[in-house]
């Protein structure tokens, strides 16, 4: 029943194909993998190395899996890392990345293409990151008795494993050798369930934004818009957190501060409709240095946002009031307090931060205004941006933990 469901899927994404461009970009990764993979394999031959395999869902999961691949590579340079990914939005963005010898697309979790796929590349071990449980591919590893790791990992009580119907998933987390998970509600999950093959390890994302903290690029457009100005950094915001943002910025943004925007989304509509909204004097990033003083700065690129956080006093986070709240470690690992929309509680660090007030959810422009202002209170600022790091600091060494784990297993020296 899973294959049949898999092989639907991909069929649905083949057709989604005509329509859709991202789809369109899955299917055509995929299209005559094990010639390419082979190809790869012919370009750069292996040799006698070790290789070892890291797949990630997509862009988020890949920062969590970058700062062990990196380790590894320092430690043992002669190492050879496949990084495979499921979803365009991490292939297209980091098919490029200098660490990884090999970066492919995960073929479609069928039994033919599982046993293909670990026949061509042979890994030394494999490593899946955060909540990829491919049945197929597990199982051919198992069989193959290559080593699987799980980093990073989040489990919740309404997933198959713990639940009755969930037939041969509920076997799944024994498959790996060992989980590293983010938090003990996830170890204990895995606990009562029977399962002891994990550690408590934290989230290896924390030590990759630590590592951007500490090295942050500077941008001197950005350095002189800023000034002595505190800044308000808006970060992966959606239209629904503009719906409340850009009315806060136009009728109450204290008149001492300056605003930098950098949206989710930055095709040319969405910039010029921010940019019509604002009724602040405002310009964009890719505009340079304009004549006259502008209060918000609109950034139209990607990938920047990490280190702009440098530069700001409080950050909003967007995506909560959508699909799902953005990335919030940015911002606290430079001690920033956010402020961030409703739906937020599937992310550890999010309700940690509502917890402990580094982090605060609002609902509407009202609320928004409330917390906003509270944080202009001095007291009140030193004591949430001093919460926001603190998890950053607690929460450190998660990487370093796999990592030593990885080189044991794999013979390298730690």
């Amino acid at each position: 029943m899973y294959t049949l469901i898999i092989h639907l899927y991909g069929l649905f994404l083949r057709l989604a194909a005509i329509f859709n461009p991202k789809a369109a970009q899955w299917v055509a990764g995929r299209r005559g993998w094990r010639k390419s993979h082979q190809a790869m394999l012919r370009e750069k031959p292996r040799g006698e190395a070790l290789l070892i395999w890291v797949h990630c869902a997509s862009l988020g999961e890949f920062e969590q899996g970058r700062p062990v691949i990196e380790q590894l590579k320092a430690g043992r340079p002669g190492l050879k890392i496949l990084l495979t990914f499921f979803s365009p939005s991490g292939y297209e963005v980091r098919k490029n990345y200098k660490e990884a010898d090999y970066i492919a697309y995960l073929p479609l979790d069928t039994p033919a293409n599982a046993k293909d796929f670990i026949g061509i590349w042979q890994p030394t071990a494999a490593i899946f990151i955060k909540y990829e449980f491919w049945y197929n591919f597990l199982r051919v590893l198992r069989k193959a008795e290559v080593p699987v790791l799980l980093i990073s990992a989040l489990f919740r009580p309404g997933q198959l494993f713990f639940r009755w119907y969930g037939g041969p998933f509920r076997q799944l987390p024994g498959w790996f050798l060992h989980i590293f998970v983010q938090n003990e509600s996830s170890g204990k999950l895995l606990r009562e369930a029977g399962f002891h093959n994990f550690t408590v390890a934290g989230d290896t994302r924390v030590d990759r934004v630590r590592q951007i903290a500490e090295s942050a690029p500077s941008f001197p457009l950005v350095e002189k818009f800023a000034g002595q100005a505190p800044v308000l950094v808006i970060g992966s915001s959606w239209p629904e957190d503009e719906a409340h943002l850009l009315p806060f910025l136009n009728e109450e943004f204290p008149e001492n501060w300056k605003a930098i925007i950098a949206p989710h989304q930055v095709d040319e509509s969405h910039i010029q409709q921010i940019m019509k909204k604002l009724k602040l004097p405002c310009r964009r990033y890719s505009e340079g240095e304009k004549q006259g003083e502008a209060r918000v700065l609109v950034i139209d690129n990607v990938g920047m946002l990490s280190a702009l956080y440098q530069y700001g006093r409080i950050a909003y986070i967007g995506g909560a009031f959508g699909a799902g709240l953005h990335n919030t470690l940015e911002p606290i690992a430079f001690g920033l307090p956010v402020i961030f929309g409703p739906r937020y509680q599937k992310f550890e660090e999010a309700r940690y931060l509502v917890r402990s007030g580094g982090g605060f959810s609002i609902s509407n422009q009202e609320e928004l205004r409330g917390r906003f202002r509270a944080l202009l209170r001095e007291e009140a600022y030193r004591v949430a941006s001093q919460k926001a790091r603190e998890y950053v600091s607690r929460n450190s060494g998660a990487s370093q933990k796999a990592t030593v784990f990885i080189q044991k297993l794999a013979g390298a020296p730690s």
